[in-house]
């Protein structure tokens, strides 16, 4: 496969890049898209049959089962990593080895309504406590520890809303290209 059609399917709403200035109008579309994720991640992958959520999104690439699950795990440490961020000065966050997370028994093998529910939980909870984040609030750090890189939590919000729908593509992308 060309690398440029590897890219294609790997980032098929490209990169996360983080704006110059985030306005509040972004922030509460990004604050949407979150909102809305779990019941358009629902409506599309409860259809699909056991041999459909067994299907790689691309080659070499995970399930639709193991994408569902990474969703809700690593939105999952996202809401934590807000709650430090919130409660501690700049804290260095835990980074988790997500390759290895969706090898676990759990994230081949359990149904998605278990992570399709957790998903809406942990949304519901995020959501909820990011539209009731002051602008100062917004702008407290944490660090993750791979490149000891900043990030406020208003360029958090943007990256999980990328994060979502970036692996929501991922799996629209494959039930097109499958005709399903």
């Amino acid at each position: 496969m060309e690398k440029e059609t590897l890219d294609q399917l790997k980032y098929p709403i490209g990169h996360y890049q983080i704006p110059e200035t985030i306005t509040e109008k972004q922030l509460e579309e990004w604050i949407s898209v979150l909102e809305e994720l779990p019941h358009r991640l629902e409506t599309m992958v409860s259809p699909l049959s056991a041999k459909q959520l067994e299907t790689p999104y691309r080659p070499g690439g995970w399930t639709v089962r193991q994408l569902v699950h990474h969703i809700s795990d690593s939105h999952h440490h996202s809401y934590i990593r807000f709650k430090w961020g919130l409660t501690e000065d700049n804290p260095l966050i835990k980074p988790y080895d997500e390759k290895a997370w969706s090898e676990l028994f759990d994230a081949k093998t359990a149904p998605i309504q278990i992570s399709l529910d957790h998903l809406k939980v942990v949304h519901t909870k995020l959501v909820y406590l990011l539209r009731g984040l002051t602008k100062a609030q917004l702008q407290r750090r944490f660090t993750h520890p791979e490149g000891n890189i900043e990030t406020t939590l208003e360029e958090n919000i943007g990256r999980y809303a990328w994060h979502g729908s970036h692996h929501y593509a991922h799996i629209k992308n494959l039930i097109r290209r499958e005709g399903w």
